[in-house]
């Protein structure tokens, strides 16, 4: 009989690593599916570099910050963009990030979060420097793949 339960115990253990790895993976899948839905409607231009790659970065750190928390899209930025050392587009996508982070932390609502995101990159501009304004490179520098 203590054979029987010695043998499930590594079975049940194996199964709660497996349903942690589905919840854990479960969130990025999330997060890409609500940033790119909104961000193949928003029709913008520059999908690398330009307005478009803003708003997506804008608003995954906003859609971060608001499901989980500022930290992590602060690590993310540290980890993915080197926090924008010596590199334009890197500089760019942290800068965005920051200000998305913001706007998903201070949220309201989902519904919100979205109106300021948009907001945001509306009222962005080429190398803005302010940390409260999206930024984005000049058209020469942009791609419409994002890849």
């Amino acid at each position: 009989m203590q054979a029987a339960t010695a043998a499930r115990k590594p079975a049940r253990r194996w199964r709660r690593w497996l349903i942690a790895g589905a919840a854990l993976a479960a969130y990025p899948a999330f997060v890409l599916i609500a940033v790119y839905a909104q961000f193949f409607a928003a029709g913008l231009p520059g999908g690398r570099n330009g307005p478009a790659d803003a708003y997506r970065h804008t608003l995954a750190s906003a859609v971060v910050a608001y499901t989980a928390s500022p930290r992590i899209v602060d690590w993310v930025t540290r980890v993915m963009e080197h926090d924008g050392q010596g590199n334009r587009s890197r500089a760019m996508d942290a800068h965005n990030n920051r200000i998305g982070a913001r706007i998903g932390r201070d949220a309201d609502s989902w519904q919100a979060m979205n109106r300021t995101v948009r907001e945001a990159v509306r009222t962005g501009a080429i190398d803005a420097q302010g940390a409260q304004q999206v930024t984005w490179l000049p058209p020469a520098d942009w791609r419409d793949r994002l890849y």
